[in-house]
């Protein structure tokens, strides 16, 4: 039995992911629709309730854009995990980097920041990328989106994708333990 329900907006735009206990509450406060059914069914007496996978919201949710946090995952994120200097993906080398050392007055904010593999990391050193003779590849700055929805993986089902599709969703894998 599915556990997770997609919940969207009343324009169709995901908002997130509850537990399906959490899906039926709203639904019984009529708060949303079903948009799709899941395999599994509430069973209660005589009565069998079809469980939701996909519910949308009656009204309208208005989200304030956030801002995204300024952390060495993000940054990674933000540049795929592509060194800033040498274009090569690393896995778990990659490392932070200031574009303008700290030592010489550079700051740790998005725009001085970028995802570096661990030899460019060395070779520029407490240098600026022009002392180093290094070229910086793409300008850093800060993202204007953040990836609000998280999936966990072999959560999703088939039918969520056409409404995930539009969006930056991060997926996560699950941790067993």
């Amino acid at each position: 039995m599915m556990s997770d329900v997609l919940v969207l907006n009343f324009t169709y735009e995901p908002l997130g992911v509850v537990c399906v206990r959490r899906a039926v509450r709203l639904l019984f406060a009529r708060k949303v629709e079903v948009v799709h059914r899941g395999d599994g069914a509430l069973r209660a007496a005589s009565v069998s309730f079809p469980l939701p996978s996909i519910v949308r919201m009656l009204y309208y949710v208005r989200r304030a854009r956030k801002r995204v946090a300024l952390t060495k995952k993000n940054v990674l994120l933000r540049d795929d995990g592509t060194c800033a200097y040498c274009r090569e993906r690393g896995g778990r080398d990659m490392t932070v980097d200031h574009v303008v050392p700290r030592s010489r007055g550079g700051r740790s904010v998005w725009e001085n920041l970028v995802a570096c593999c661990s030899t460019c990391n060395a070779r520029k050193g407490n240098r600026t990328p022009d002392e180093a003779r290094m070229t910086l590849r793409r300008r850093p700055r800060e993202p204007r989106f953040i990836p609000f929805v998280v999936v966990r993986r072999n959560t999703a089902s088939d039918e969520w994708a056409k409404y995930l599709a539009l969006y930056n969703v991060g997926i996560e894998e699950r941790v067993t333990s």
